[in-house]
Formats: C-alpha cells, sequence, structure tokens
C-alpha cells in the first residue's frame, strides 16, 4: 500500500510541474537599449551621461545611470507590450512612465515616445 501512495505522489509531482511551464518570450524589445548625452560641464571639459534600459523576457528589466564612468543610479522597472506599444513602469521611484514604440531608422532600432523624441537606441 505504500508504494502505491508513493507511486501515486511521484504521478502527481511530475504532471503538476509539467503544467506550470512558463511561455517563450521572443519580443524584440529584450536586450540592452541606451542614450548618450554629452554636456559641457566648462569650456575646457565635458560631462558625459549614459542611461541603460535593459529588458528580459519576463517583463522585467534594470535602469541604470552613469555620469562618465560612475555608477549614479540604478533601479528596476517592469514593462508592458500592448499593441507596439511599450510602457515602462519604475515602481518605488519618482521617475514618471516612459510610453514608447520601437521604430526603425537609418540609425538603427529606436524606441521613441509619443512625442516623437528618441529615448534610447538598441546597442
Amino acid at each position: 500500500m505504500k508504494r502505491l501512495f508513493s507511486f501515486m505522489a511521484i504521478v502527481a509531482i511530475v504532471l503538476a510541474s509539467n503544467c506550470s511551464r512558463i511561455p517563450e518570450n521572443n519580443d524584440p524589445i529584450i536586450g540592452i537599449w541606451y542614450r548618450v548625452e554629452v554636456i559641457n560641464a566648462s569650456e575646457t571639459s565635458k560631462q558625459t551621461i549614459r542611461q541603460e534600459w535593459i529588458f528580459n523576457d519576463v517583463y522585467l528589466g534594470r535602469y541604470q545611470k552613469y555620469n562618465g564612468s560612475q555608477l549614479d543610479f540604478k533601479t528596476d522597472f517592469s514593462w508592458v507590450v500592448d499593441k507596439g506599444v511599450y510602457t515602462i513602469s519604475y515602481p518605488g521611484t519618482d521617475m514618471t512612465k516612459n510610453v514608447v514604440s520601437m521604430i526603425e531608422s537609418p540609425d538603427g532600432m529606436l524606441l521613441e515616445d509619443v512625442k516623437g523624441e528618441t529615448l534610447a537606441k538598441r546597442e
């Protein structure tokens, strides 16, 4: 009788584990996107600000902001897509949501906001 219960428990575990597969996400936004700004700090020096958005396949990501080579700020974000429009949210921060679309340009793939301004470029 113990063997029967053990066998039934093993069968139940195998069946339950096969039912919980996560669907594969092949969204084209997955990867690293960046924006670089060069600011004149003074007449003789320039300051480089680099922002990175790293999108992963479970609708999450990491945002990082570098001032020169120094990491200035980093936070996690979540993203959703609806009919080609991506909404990027930064929970736990005062950063506003980004609503962008992916477009192809001669410079490569870009994330463009609703005003037509470029948020980031694919790395």
